[in-house]
């Protein structure tokens, strides 16, 4: 596990869960916000559907987005259980400390970041 200690690897593992959590909390509260657009041109003129639409997208793209950090929280907690926290996933070099702190979910040097 690179140039860690065992208790900085816990505290990236505590923060990564902590992460994970606030994640599936907004994704559960923004659930409605993502739910079909009903077509009631009685009560919702065409500007407002309209409003409504692209407030839905915008949430549906905020909850892809979130699955995805949850993903690589997933697989930055694993790679801690596995021993292989620290080192990039491309290269196999330690990623710099920095790095890590600023996003400890990241799971390339800064050389393979995308």
């Amino acid at each position: 596990m690179a140039d860690w200690t065992e208790a900085e690897i816990s505290d990236f593992k505590e923060k990564l869960l902590a992460r994970r959590g606030e994640l599936e909390e907004s994704q559960a509260m923004a659930k409605d916000a993502s739910n079909v657009v009903e077509l009631d041109q009685q009560s919702v003129g065409r500007l407002s559907r309209m409003d409504a639409m692209q407030s839905q997208a915008m949430a549906q793209e905020t909850a892809r987005r979130r699955l995805l950090d949850i993903r690589r929280i997933d697989a930055a907690v694993k790679r801690i259980e596995e021993g292989e926290y620290g080192y990039c996933a491309t290269c196999g070099e330690m990623i710099a400390r920095g790095r890590l702190e600023l996003d400890p979910a990241v799971a390339t040097c800064v050389k393979h970041a995308k």
